[in-house]
């Protein structure tokens, strides 16, 4: 199960609608062992792709380092999808290398609606996941 701040789950939201018609990415971060996300940390899209994303390398290596100087590791990994729902595509899927992360997925198909779901993916294996937003 995922706990998240209302706070953060707004922040990736807006993230993701100020990108679209692009997908929007990014990382929140947390202190190792805890399971707790607690920093926003949105990324570059280096596809700029409304079907894909792919973090620029040089940012994620930046972003990783300093993850690692403050003993934090990446809790939530989050994208967004612009014309499908929030479920993993097979390119997800197999670019999911995080095996403690949760995946989350906002789409922004809709104006009016948010859809906003969160997984884990082992293996190939994707499990979605209850979410609770705290405030």
């Amino acid at each position: 199960m995922l706990t998240i701040s209302q706070d953060l789950v707004d922040r990736i939201v807006a993230h993701a609608r100020a990108d679209h018609p692009d997908e929007a990415c990014g990382v929140i971060a947390g202190p190792v062992g805890s399971d707790r996300p607690e920093r926003f940390i949105p990324m570059e899209n280096a596809e700029r792709s409304p079907t894909f994303y792919r973090f620029d390398s040089m940012e994620q290596l930046r972003v990783w380092r300093e993850m690692d100087d403050r003993d934090e590791t990446p809790v939530v990994i989050y994208h967004s999808h612009t014309a499908t729902e929030a479920y993993p595509s097979r390119t997800d899927i197999s670019y999911a290398s995080e095996p403690g992360a949760h995946y989350v997925l906002v789409s922004t198909r809709e104006e009016d609606k948010v859809e906003f779901r969160s997984y884990r993916i082992l293996d190939g294996v994707v499990t979605e996941e209850e979410i609770t937003i705290v405030q």
